[in-house]
Formats: C-alpha cells, structure tokens, sequence
C-alpha cells in the first residue's frame, strides 16, 4: 500500500519578494510529492514566511505563528522561515518553541524531509534553528550557496504574478537592514528570468528587487553592460503588460525610462522616502525633492498618462519641521497618484539605531496624518480625473479589474461588469471613482494591448 500524500499550507506576510519566496517554496514541496491545502488544521505542514523590515511587521509574523500553533494538528509541523529566521536565527528559536524549525535561507539541509515533513532552507543547528546570526555590514555578510531565485515554482494562479529578478542589496540605507541578512546584491541570468515568465503563463508580470534597477550591476560584463534595460526588452517580449516595483531614483535613467514607457505600462513607482537634501543625507540618501520633481515633471511631458507612486518615511531621527514642511510642499506639488508613508522604525544595527533626534512617537502620528489627508486628496482628484475615459484592463478576478496605472495589491482597482473573462483584457469606460477605486461601464472583451 502506497503512503498518504502528505499536505502542506504556507502562510506569506510581508512583501511580494515574500511572496515570491514562498511560491518557489510551493513549487519545491510540489516536486516533492506534496499535496496543497487551503486550511491550515488540515495539514502535515505548516509554513509561515516571515517579514522582519520594522516592529509592526515582526510582531505580526509572532501573531501569525502563534495563531497557526494553536489550529494546527498536534502531529503537524509547524516551520517559520524568511526574513525573522534568518535575521534572529538561535534568539528567534529560544522564544518560539512552539516552531518545530526555525529555518532560513541559503543552504539547503533538506527542502523535504519526507519522513517528517520538514522544509529546510537554511542551515541549522542542532536544535533545529538556523545558526546564530547577528546584523552585520553588507560588505561582509555572507553569500548564500543557494539561493530560492531559481527554484521550481508553479503556474501563476492569477492573471498576473511577481517574477524577483535578483536577491540583495549593495546600499547602506541609514534605516534598513535588509542587506545585512539579505546580502550582497545578486543578479540572475536572463535566460532563467524569462524562463520562469514563460512557466508561469501569466498576462502581467511585476519584477520585483531588494533594488531592482540595480539590477545586473553586481555583474556588468555579462548581463546587459549592467543594466536592467536589456531584461525589461526582453521580458516585454513574453508578457503583455510589464511592471516594475520599485525604482531607486538615482538609477532612472533615460534609457530606462525609455524602456519602461515602450512597455505601454507608463507606471513609476520610485523609492524616494524624503526630499529634504540635508535630511536625505541622513539616511545615507541621495537626491533631493527639486530634482525628483524634474524628473517626475519629464516623464509626464513624455507621456502624459504615466502614474506615479513613491514611499516616504516619517520622523527618522534629526527630522525638522522644516524637513516636514518641505516634504508636504513637494507632495503638494508632485501630485502622485499613489503615495505611502511609514512611522521610521529603528532597528537594531542600522546607521540610524543610536542616532540623535529622535521624533517623539506622537509627533509622527501628527506628521504622517497630515501628509496622509493631502495625499487622499490628492489620490481622489487624479481617480475623478479618469472618470469619462475608456481605458484597457486586465480583469483579475469576477468584477474587478485594474489598468496600467494600478499595481495588483497595493494601489486602487476598477470595478467591472462581473462577467468579463478573468485572465482577459477589456475596453471599458470609467464612470465614477470611490476613494482609490474607480467604478467601469461596459467593457468590451479582447482588447489588443500590442
């Protein structure tokens, strides 16, 4: 008699770097001969992907576990990995013994240990938890054997998917540890990149980066001359939309813009997080609100419709306010259609950790409420402004689709006749918008998007 199949349930929290992750998981215990279940309390397995970028995000991954433990079965395994595993290692074991495996990635011990059912994608201890780490300068964390990049992974289940065209970071924000447990900057070969676009079948593809238009530096003389260019060319040539989260604006350059824009998906989502200058050179920075707003002002003088989103982080140590005053003067000005803004977290190891001028808890709350009232105003003026216009979609799921201008999962949709064919384009008609989203009449299905 041959063995049960066993089943397995991943949990994602974080980012779509995450998610990526977790699908190439997926794909691995796949190959393995496991079988996926949407129910946790029904598995042999249960993984959980963890986001350690700021406080709130790890104290949601502990939420998570925690709450997975207690609807698990008592003979199921319970593994924690991504980036709380490999940032805490031994320290994350000791408080959570509730995990069977604390587990990072890099080097494989065993992806599947079918015997009891355990995902390793890191080294471990004796104990089960990945060695000891501590936050180290990026300049001598150590490089994985084995990266996630190119591990199986299944079809895109949706219309769209993220495909991570590198792992690492070679920058030395003054507030981010992600290069210390990430690593160095590490880009993949074209061939394996388009390789996974053609496996996953998918009309959009999103291509995602610790720092993506960095891409191919860390390996000038084979991928491009070092740049990401040539990758856009040529994963435009396999999907029908192409878009890019996030860009460091040191690195838009006109070539990349030029690429972008030949896409047809004229989407800008820049990492800019402050435009005071002194202020940027804080954070170990660059560039300053004047020359984002040029360049911003470019873009849209080469192509009109093009939509904008961009980050910024509030109350980082020393910050004025007239740093806050300059920044609520550029988001006035900017007029970006879509715009996040974060409490600064401080972490430990980071340039920023022990700095001096540290914003009061309650003065950021004051901050980020007041940027975040002018940016809904805002948002909701550019959305009315789409209202009379037909505009392509691709429709994600039954009665909801988005156009070029809004990302999957972090910007608004548009609400659509619901029985427009999922996975397909459409022409329709903007009739209305309520706050981020916009509401389409008609649709007619099929739209060329070449």
């Amino acid at each position: 008699m041959s063995a049960p199949v066993r089943s397995f349930y991943v949990e994602t929290l974080g980012c779509p770097k995450n998610q990526v992750d977790s699908d190439k998981l997926v794909g691995t215990l796949l190959a393995d001969g496991m079988a996926p279940t949407d129910d946790a309390a029904a598995a042999d397995l249960v993984v959980v992907n963890t986001c350690a970028f700021i406080d709130a995000a790890r104290r949601e991954s502990i939420d998570t576990i925690l709450a997975l433990d207690e609807v698990k079965r008592d003979d199921a395994r319970l593994v924690v990995t991504g980036c709380m595993a490999e940032r805490y290692g031994d320290e994350l074991a000791e408080a959570l013994p509730e995990a069977d495996r604390i587990a990072g990635f890099g080097v494989p011990v065993n992806v599947l240990d079918s015997s009891s059912g355990v995902v390793s994608t890191g080294s471990t201890t004796e104990g089960g938890s990945i060695t000891g780490k501590r936050l180290i300068p990026v300049a001598s964390a150590p490089l994985p054997q084995l990266d996630l990049l190119n591990l199986p992974r299944p079809k895109s289940a949706s219309p769209w998917a993220y495909v991570k065209i590198a792992e690492g970071c070679d920058r030395s924000c003054g507030f981010c540890a992600i290069p210390s447990f990430r690593g160095p900057q590490r880009s993949r070969d074209i061939s394996q990149i388009v390789d996974e676009v053609d496996q996953l079948g998918a009309r959009e593809i999103v291509l995602v980066a610790q720092d993506l238009a960095s891409y191919g530096k860390d390996r000038p003389g084979e991928l491009g001359a070092g740049s990401i260019v040539p990758l856009v060319q040529a994963v435009a040539a396999r999907a029908d939309w192409v878009r890019l989260l996030y860009l460091y604006p040191s690195d838009l350059s006109d070539a990349l813009i030029d690429a972008i824009l030949a896409t047809e998906v004229p989407y800008f989502d820049l990492s800019l997080q402050h435009v005071s200058k002194p202020h940027l050179r804080r954070m170990r920075r660059w560039g300053d609100g004047d020359r984002f707003l040029n360049r911003i002002g470019d873009i849209r003088m080469a192509a009109s419709e093009s939509a904008f989103r961009s980050n910024f982080i509030v109350g980082y140590p020393g910050e004025t306010e007239a740093d806050h005053d300059e920044l609520l003067a550029f988001v006035d000005a900017a007029q970006l259609d879509w715009c996040g803004f974060f409490e600064y977290s401080p972490e430990e190891g980071t340039y920023a950790y022990d700095l001096p001028g540290a914003v009061p808890r309650g003065l950021m709350g004051e901050r980020i409420a007041e940027l975040r009232e002018l940016q809904d105003d805002i948002t909701a003026a550019r959305g009315d402004a789409q209202i009379g216009k037909t505009v392509t979609v691709l429709v994600d799921t039954p009665g909801i689709g988005r156009s070029t201008r809004e990302a999957p999962e972090i910007d608004g949709v548009i609400h659509v006749d619901p029985t427009l064919a999922v996975g397909e384009f459409a022409a329709v008609e903007i009739v209305d918008a309520l706050g981020p989203d916009l509401v389409a009449a008609g649709g007619v299905a099929g739209e060329d998007v070449d």
